[in-house]
């Protein structure tokens, strides 16, 4: 690997326009070939998870699955309804509707219970998931309706247009969230190089990779379906890791130029970063690969879709700093030795800043007890993880800036009956028909008289009699304690009652309160297995780099550590309500059930990027012969700057993802901020050099020491 390396490199180095012009055809062919071939996006059967899936599955074999539905909602704009006004407006939306090719059924206008409110459903045609693409058709006959009867309030809401209204928010987050990354990511790069060039480079490079990651993730979405995260992750990802390789790269190639006092040309002096630092970037990029190919293994669709675009934006940041960047580092060069504008500077590995010498000072002097203070600290961090909650985020949880969601609340303040469904689907001989039907009557007398159950009851029949389904109301929203409550008195007793008894019928249950249900529950069973795997791979690749076992473990130890406390404070601040005001969320008392698996994969595969650039340097000064305790000194000393230089860029990408609307997303760029600031500030700076300080010569061990022909061939840096 360090061979073909260090050749990409001085190739590149070698023919910088060349490698330049290559690099951003390269780019402009990853999008041209997206757009002739297109996304793939997922359908509803790849979203099918557990016994809500399974029932889906036979819901979709008789022709009964879940169709888009929209409703029309009419109220009274101030005071007391007119209903035969409500109901005449009702009628006209109704007619409207009908006549739409993309409606497949309207329904009769429904007066709510209370009277204040009317409404019409609309069944759209085609799969659920399609319904929002139609939907524009539908909103302007809504909107006629509403010029015709001013008097009244006549909006539209439903699974479609929420969803539209999720999407566009969702972009507007996305465009802000560039305005406040991009800028203050290019504020620390100039604090860190003084130069407008070299700040510049890392931001284009990254940029650059992001959209060569977005045309490649469109094509690999023909093997692993788009589940609509893959741009935000390629975002979140590749904007971190892009800058930060290319940061660890141009700092490598600036400090050989300090120590070299002139005397080496740009050629030799990019081969030399190319030879450490560039490896070492090889070598995080892989472990951020292989850490995302681990979300494969939950068996979910978005999870496919986050290790899919995680893995394709970090290939192309890895590819471009192995490419692009030597040459653009080489045209620098030679533009700075033509102009001199580039003094001779004192080797930055021979000083370290205030805030790190102020930090090792007192670990250098009293490891053991620094060791022990920062650990019972971590430890006290993830102590909320021990009440961890998760659920699903329910459509409950958008923010109200949507105004289908608005709508939305006031549909089910009117209609309590329409917050949630049970959907019980039966599979059986189509002679058994009749039997069916006898047992799904006798469900519903005994649903009926539970309060967690609605009045509300539909039983349809698939065309060849094979499959029944019986949907039946709950008047609490999917995520709560009496919705799930209802769901397992159906599931345990209810269904067993009546339906179980029928010998050769499958039964299953679904809707909504099952999906929130079992998907955490689906999530909580693959967790061991990726966290296993994760633990695996992290020690694998350590001992592969270092050839140290006890590095490896040490590597195992400080994630799960940086992991647990950095989930401990999102237990605190989310499943509580004191940081509601602060950071503008309403609590649901619980985590999304994605955002612990998503935090420690990725969690997992950045920390390996410090790890790296730590260690290599350690192990850099120990293969020059420096005694142990002093080449943990010099090592951090060197790349401290670089880390927290990168660190900043980090937390400023995650953190700018925690100012969202939507709950889930701004949860994991909580967490992935304080991850990154916990494992760079105290992991990296205290934790790592303290343990290491106290194992002394045992941290390399199964070697005693560096053989001749590791010190010739040290690769990492």
């Amino acid at each position: 690997m360090g061979n073909i390396t260090d050749r990409m490199a001085r190739w590149s180095a070698g023919h910088p326009w060349k490698a330049i012009a290559g690099w951003f055809v390269f780019v402009v062919l990853c999008l041209g070939a997206s757009i002739v071939v297109g996304g793939n996006p997922a359908t509803s059967a790849d979203y099918r998870i557990g016994e809500a899936g399974r029932a889906e599955a036979m819901a979709a074999e008789g022709g009964l699955e879940q169709a888009p539905v929209e409703r029309v909602l009419i109220t009274a704009l101030d005071g007391p309804l007119d209903l035969a006004r409500a109901e005449a407006a009702a009628r006209d939306a109704a007619a409207r509707m009908d006549a739409l090719p993309e409606v497949d059924s309207v329904g009769e206008p429904v007066r709510s219970g209370d009277g204040t409110a009317v409404r019409v459903d609309i069944t759209m045609a085609g799969p659920e998931l399609e319904g929002k693409k139609h939907l524009d058709p539908l909103l302007a006959q809504t909107a006629a309706v509403q010029a015709a009867y001013p008097d009244l309030r006549v909006e539209e809401t439903g699974g479609p247009s929420i969803s539209r209204g999720v999407e566009a928010l969702r972009g507007q987050d996305l465009q802000r969230t560039e305005l406040i990354a991009l800028p203050v990511t290019l504020v620390t790069l100039l604090i860190v190089f003084a130069s407008i060039a070299m700040a510049l480079v890392p931001l284009l490079l990254a940029l650059t990779s992001i959209a060569a990651a977005i045309g490649l993730s469109a094509l690999a979405s023909h093997v692993f379906p788009d589940a609509g995260v893959g741009t935000n992750v390629i975002l979140l990802i590749g904007l971190a890791v892009g800058v930060d390789y290319t940061l660890f790269y141009l700092k490598r190639e600036r400090e050989e130029r300090a120590k070299s006092g002139g005397a080496l040309s740009t050629r030799q002096l990019v081969d030399m970063a190319s030879a450490t630092s560039g490896r070492a970037v090889v070598m995080s990029g892989m472990a951020v690969i292989i850490s995302s190919a681990t979300l494969y293994l939950a068996d979910d669709v978005i999870f496919s879709s986050i290790a899919t675009g995680a893995i394709v934006v970090t290939l192309a940041a890895v590819l471009s700093s192995l490419t692009v960047l030597p040459a653009v580092l080489v045209k620098l060069g030679e533009r700075a030795e033509r102009r001199r504008a580039r003094k001779a500077a004192r080797p930055s590995h021979r000083r370290s800043g205030r805030f790190t010498a102020a930090v090792l000072r007192p670990v250098e002097k009293r490891p053991a007890l620094m060791l022990a203070v920062s650990v019972l600290g971590l430890l006290a961090l993830a102590a909320p993880l021990l009440s961890l909650n998760l659920t699903d985020m329910g459509r409950e949880t958008h923010s109200r800036e949507i105004p289908a969601m608005v709508a939305f609340d006031r549909l089910n303040a009117a209609y309590p009956d329409l917050k949630a469904t049970h959907q019980v689907v039966v599979r059986a001989e189509a002679a058994r028909a009749g039997e069916v039907a006898d047992a799904l009557h006798e469900l519903t007398i005994l649903t009926g008289a539970d309060p967690h159950f609605g009045d509300t009851t539909k039983l349809r029949t698939s065309p060849d009699g094979r499959i029944t389904l019986l949907e039946l109301s709950v008047p609490f929203y999917g995520s709560t304690e009496e919705a799930m409550s209802s769901l397992e008195s159906l599931r345990d007793d209810y269904v067993p009652a009546t339906v179980g008894k029928l010998s050769g019928v499958d039964s299953a249950v679904t809707g909504d309160v099952a999906r929130y249900t079992d998907y955490p529950e689906h999530q909580k069973q693959k967790l061991p297995m990726i966290i296993a795997a994760l633990l695996l791979v992290t020690f694998a690749m350590t001992v592969w780099a270092f050839r140290s076992v006890v590095l490896g473990l040490v590597g195992i130890v400080l994630n799960l550590l940086s992991a647990g406390a950095s989930l401990g404070v999102l237990v605190l601040v989310f499943q509580g309500t004191w940081a509601e005001g602060l950071l503008a969320f309403d609590s649901t008392g619980s985590i999304g059930s994605r955002v612990p698996l998503f935090l420690f994969v990725i969690l997992f595969g950045l920390s390996m990027d410090y790890q790296v650039f730590v260690i290599s340097r350690i192990r850099e000064a120990r293969l020059a012969g420096v005694p142990t305790r002093q080449a943990v000194l010099d090592g951090l000393r060197s790349s401290a700057g670089v880390v927290t230089s990168a660190a900043v860029v980090m937390v400023t990408v995650f953190a700018s993802f925690a100012a969202l609307h939507l709950i889930e997303i701004k949860q994991i760029g909580f967490s992935l901020a304080v991850a990154v600031l916990l494992d760079a500030f105290v992991i990296r700076l205290i934790v790592l050099p303290a343990l290491m300080l106290l194992l002394g010569e045992a941290n390399w061990w199964p070697s005693r020491r560096a053989s001749v022909r590791d010190r010739v061939t040290a690769n990492v840096g």
